[in-house]
């Protein structure tokens, strides 16, 4: 690949996900949103499981609904793509600081403590379209965690339980 060509690609591949995480902490969660992010396709791979689609779109915004404010912070994108190649993998390391919601804060008492954050590493897959680079998969790896974790619906602490063998 040319430097030029590979320069580009990783600006473009860089400005995506800062973009992206941008707009989950800024919660700019209009209609048609993901279109500037990710593939119609899209899978992503969490600790609560494998979303497609729609659903993944979904299962991000709800979790970032889950706090009063998040702090994504991405670093170390490394893009590997061919020269010309229609797809790329890529990797990233990202600290994610989430502050909870008051309701959180006061069923837990007191002495609860306001953040929970995550130092993580992603990995996915780029797909160029006529739009430019999209994600079309995208897994997040919990590396360390300091805090409690959000307050979950019933359905999405089983899910984490059966994934971890933790008891909720």
């Amino acid at each position: 690949m040319s430097n030029t060509t590979a320069l580009q690609d990783h600006f473009e591949v860089t400005t995506l996900i800062s973009g992206l995480f941008r707009t989950m902490d800024e919660r700019r969660f209009d209609e048609g949103w993901a279109g500037a992010y990710f593939t119609d396709d899209l899978r992503t791979t969490t600790p609560l499981g494998v979303a497609e689609g729609a659903d993944a779109v979904r299962h991000m915004e709800e979790a970032v609904g889950r706090f009063a404010a998040t702090l994504h912070v991405s670093s170390d994108v490394l893009v590997q793509a061919e020269p010309g190649a229609r797809t790329a993998q890529v990797s990233w390391n990202a600290h994610m600081t989430h502050l909870h919601l008051d309701s959180t804060l006061r069923a837990r008492g007191e002495t609860a403590n306001p953040l929970f954050t995550v130092g993580g590493s992603y990995k996915g897959e780029l797909r160029r379209t006529d739009s430019g680079w999209r994600i079309s998969d995208m897994a997040v790896r919990a590396v360390w965690t300091t805090g409690e974790p959000p307050v979950l619906p019933e359905e999405a602490a089983t899910r984490v339980a059966e994934l971890t063998g933790a008891r909720h």
